[in-house]
């Protein structure tokens, strides 16, 4: 023990960053292949390189190191791959628009140049996170990190491409994709947010060929009118049949289009007619495949109205919108407008409505690939937790569409498909080929299209660890133990990274999913840039250190839910380590390690060594089973309690009579149950507050160099004691009561009374034990017990508790003289308050003229004041 070298105040400032470098040039965090011990095995959700990381991210990665210092304490041979996502949209579009500012334009630059800078763009924000999860204590192994866009990751992206292609998984078509017009590039259905929108059903007259017929259809995207070829009808529908099969011109255009029935209809909804664009609706386009229709796309990459646009062609797709219902109305086809509310996808990235267009784009067959995903759920191979969340995950995955992998971006894993330039022979290889494999030519070109970021986030349980080479750490860590992240990414990536790892290693890539909420203001807001509610947790690790932000995080909270942030718990979480500190530095300067060892063996217990210890064991029990169901925030809570109630509050205050007595041997097995209880303390509070455990334990105990590397503790049966527990519960129950009772009556811990106790016989041994923690504790001159209640003093004031009655004689506690003196003086300012109410109340003009509110209250505050007088009367009479 050092107790010297520890700071008298608690300054997380002071040791946080030392401590840290450390644990790295120890390499803690950095494990070797042992195959003695049980491999655990996280890999970090990787965060995108868009900017810093934020609450949740904190969150996350706190939840994480929790579970991976608890099970390297455990002795299993731990290991948390960290790392970061190129986020292939999301940073282009980051770094696209800081380009702007520096008024240079993507397209200028160039391909390879813009590369550049997003490379550079890359290298400082992956520094940025690196510092950030330091400064919050992650224990990932920084030796192993991992970027999706390293070579080594780059070439099991082209492994599983190549694989999924020559399986027949993989193939390009023409399909309906959701396109964003201001990224120019095809979006996968998990990228597209809904958000209600104020907008309009525009109905429109069709008119029936050589006919005064027409069709009314209502449509909210009247733009895309100009790439109808045809209108649908439900085949039941009574209004409609005479009109299926019959030609319809499509107004504005003058095309003859068909009218079809198809089931798709519904009846009820809209006019009962819907108009078909099988080039820019999803629906549309399965219509359209049903009816050999034609597919007419009307907008360019931009959401631009192309050269089949007719006099519309090169307006905006809102600039069409608004001239085209103009000539409809003019023409007299326009038959209402009424304004409608609806859900409007957006590009999650940039907020632009997107716009579902037909475009050639490369997909996964998702069939054969969902399914088993779907058993090892069922089966329980993989858990979720909580199970709840299995529902969303089978409705993703049992309603799985073929999954569109191309974006037509730069920055990203370019899809390794090539050309030959000579003769169009298209090669899929892993690397580039020299020359064509039909004509032999070298004039070859790569595919321009990159893959979604999903593909390579796919892999990452398992691509992490090396494969598609087959290395000692995928041999060994793989699969993964378990994956924390957020209820948000289920579809995005969980569901990405199970199908992945079946099919690509043969077993799921994990056995639990630990999800949890998103951070949120303590308003319940989501935290956001634009509302200006968003916290940064490099401010709050400033402010008030990493440990107090850790231990907010990760308790108050059940899995699965979202997650409140509240300054005031970040406070609380500071106080608790601010206790914790000065109890600790108080015990290092009292211990005395002779003393220690020389009764290091005995056991001659007092009752408070005996409740504290069996507290200990079974707070050390139930800890590890919470853990083990990753209920982590019950856990700490109990921690917290047993820290800060138990050992601080009680067991210090019952033992300091022991550290500064005489009796030698007491003092040693003091300070061994101390010392023990303690420590524990601070190992099961070490996953959640890494940094002041560390420092605390480096300067008291000499077990290991560090708790990092220290033995989780273990249940000891033999410490269990049932009855010291109860005994011990009863004595604190009485000292709480007295105490309680004694500040009531502003009694001061200088005054001593004597406790008289009326209790059952089951408790007296208790008690007999407890008359010093009584004496000590609850200011007690003496404690005498009684059988009979007809010997109470006259005037004592009595206390009732679990075991029958405490009895305090009243002049114990109150100079006579003084507390009448008191009294009368308190008596007479309550009858002068009442008089003031009563003539208040008295006086129409205040309670004809003020609020009602006003009046009610100086009439509570009168009968409060009687209540008070009353109180006082009665103890006046009785010390008179």
């Amino acid at each position: 023990m050092s107790e010297n070298n520890i700071s008298t105040t608690y300054n997380p400032k002071e040791f946080e960053e030392k401590i840290y470098k450390t644990w790295e040039e120890k390499k803690y965090f950095t494990p070797e292949v042992d195959k003695s011990k049980k491999p655990y095995t996280i890999v970090m959700p990787p965060p995108n390189i868009t900017g810093k990381l934020h609450l949740g991210h904190a969150l996350d990665n706190t939840l994480q190191d929790i579970l991976i210092r608890y099970k390297r304490m455990q002795g299993f041979c731990t290991l948390w791959v960290p790392g970061e996502d190129h986020a292939s949209i999301a940073t282009e579009v980051k770094v696209e628009n800081e380009l702007l500012k520096q008024g240079l334009v993507k397209k200028e630059l160039g391909r390879e140049g813009f590369l550049e800078k997003v490379w550079e763009w890359s290298d400082e924000y992956r520094e940025r996170i690196r510092t950030q999860l330091k400064k919050m204590g992650v224990s990932a192994d920084f030796t192993r990190e991992a970027f999706t866009m390293d070579e080594n990751l780059n070439k099991a992206v082209r492994h599983v491409f190549v694989k999924l292609y020559n399986e027949g998984l993989i193939y390009q078509g023409n399909r309906i994709t959701n396109w964003c017009p201001k990224c120019e590039t095809a979006l996968s259905d998990a990228e597209i947010e809904y958000k209600e929108q104020e907008g309009s059903f525009w109905h429109i007259k069709y008119p029936v060929k050589d006919s005064d017929e027409f069709l009314e259809i209502a449509t909210t995207r009247p733009e895309t009118l100009l790439g109808d070829t045809a209108v649908a009808v439900n085949p039941n529908d009574e209004r409609f049949k005479h009109l299926i099969g019959k030609t319809l011109i499509l107004p504005l255009v003058n095309r003859e289009i068909p009218v079809v029935a198809d089931d798709y209809v519904d009846i009820e909804f809209g006019t009962g007619a819907v108009k078909i664009t099988p080039a820019h609706d999803p629906n549309d386009y399965e219509v359209g495949k049903r009816h050999s229709l034609k597919e007419i796309r009307v907008m360019d990459d931009r959401g631009v109205i192309n050269s089949l646009g007719g006099k519309y062609v090169g307006l905006d797709r809102y600039e069409a919108r608004k001239a085209i219902v103009k000539d409809l109305d003019s023409e007299g086809l326009l038959v209402k407008i009424k304004p409608h509310v609806h859900n409007v996808g957006t590009h999650d990235r940039c907020g632009v409505v997107i716009e579902p267009i037909i475009s050639k784009q490369w997909y996964v067959k998702m069939e054969s690939l969902a399914k088993p995903a779907v058993d090892v759920v069922k089966e329980k191979k993989t858990k979720f937790i909580p199970e709840r969340f299995e529902k969303t995950y089978f409705n993703w995955m049992e309603n799985i569409q073929d999954w569109c992998i191309s974006r037509q971006l730069w920055w990203g894993h370019r899809i390794p498909v090539f050309y030959c330039e000579d003769c169009g022979e298209m090669m899929v290889k892993e690397d580039a080929p020299e020359s064509c494999t039909k004509c032999s030519s070298t004039k070859i070109r790569q595919e321009d299209d990159v893959l979604d970021t999903w593909f390579s986030s796919a892999l990452w349980p398992f691509s992490t660890l090396g494969w598609p080479d087959k290395t000692d750490d995928l041999n060994y860590f793989y699969p993964n133990s378990v994956l924390v992240t957020g209820y948000d990414i289920i579809f995005f990536w969980v569901a990405r990274m199970i199908f992945s790892g079946l099919h690509n290693m043969g077993e799921t890539p994990f056995e639990h999913v630990l999800i949890h909420g998103i951070m949120r203001d303590s308003e319940g807001k989501k935290m956001s840039k634009s509302l200006g509610n968003g916290v940064d947790p490099l401010d709050v690790i400033d402010t008030y250190g990493a440990d107090a932000l850790r231990f907010m995080l990760a308790t108050g909270n059940a899995p699965g839910n979202d997650i409140r942030y509240y300054q005031e718990r970040v406070e609380a979480a500071r106080n608790f380590a601010n206790k914790i500190w000065n109890a600790s530095r108080f015990l290092m300067m009292n211990l005395d390690k002779e003393l220690m060892n020389k009764y290091k063996d005995e056991k001659d217990y007092s009752l408070a060594d005996k409740w504290i210890l069996s507290r200990c064991t079974t707070l050390v029990k139930e800890t590890t089973e919470n853990l083990d169901k990753f209920e982590l925030a019950i856990a700490f809570q109990k921690v917290y309690d047993f820290m800060w109630n138990e050992l601080c509050d009680w067991y210090i205050e019952l033992v300091k009579p022991v550290f500064y007595g005489e009796d030698e041997k007491a003092k040693g097995i003091a300070y061994n149950v101390i010392y023990k209880v303690l420590s524990t303390g601070l190992k099961l509070l070490h996953p959640v507050m890494p940094f002041i455990t560390e420092e605390i334990y480096t300067h008291l105990c000499d077990e290991f160099e560090s708790i990092t590397i220290s033995t989780w503790p273990e249940y000891e049966e033999e410490l269990h004691d049932t009855k010291a527990e109860k005994e011990m519960g009863y004595i604190i129950d009485s000292i709480k009561s007295l105490r309680n009772v004694r500040a009531e009556m502003n009694v001061p811990p200088s005054r001593k009374a004597k406790v008289i106790a009326y209790i059952n016989k089951e408790a007296k041994d208790a008690f007999l034990n407890g008359i010093s923690y009584m004496e000590k504790l609850a200011s007690a001159s003496e404690v005498e017990f009684i059988e009979d209640k007809t010997l109470v003093p006259e005037n004592a004031v009595s206390v009732v508790v679990e075991v029958g009655e405490l009895f305090m004689p009243l002049l114990d506690l109150v100079d006579r003289e003084k507390e009448l003196d008191r009294l009368n003086k308190e008596k007479a300012k309550l009858e002068g308050e009442i008089d003031r109410v009563d003539k208040k109340l008295s006086n129409e003009r205040f309670t004809a003229k003020a609020p009602a509110d006003v009046v009610e209250a100086e009439k509570a505050k009168g009968e409060k004041y009687k209540e008070m007088l009353e109180s006082v009367i009665a103890r006046i009479k009785s010390l008179e």
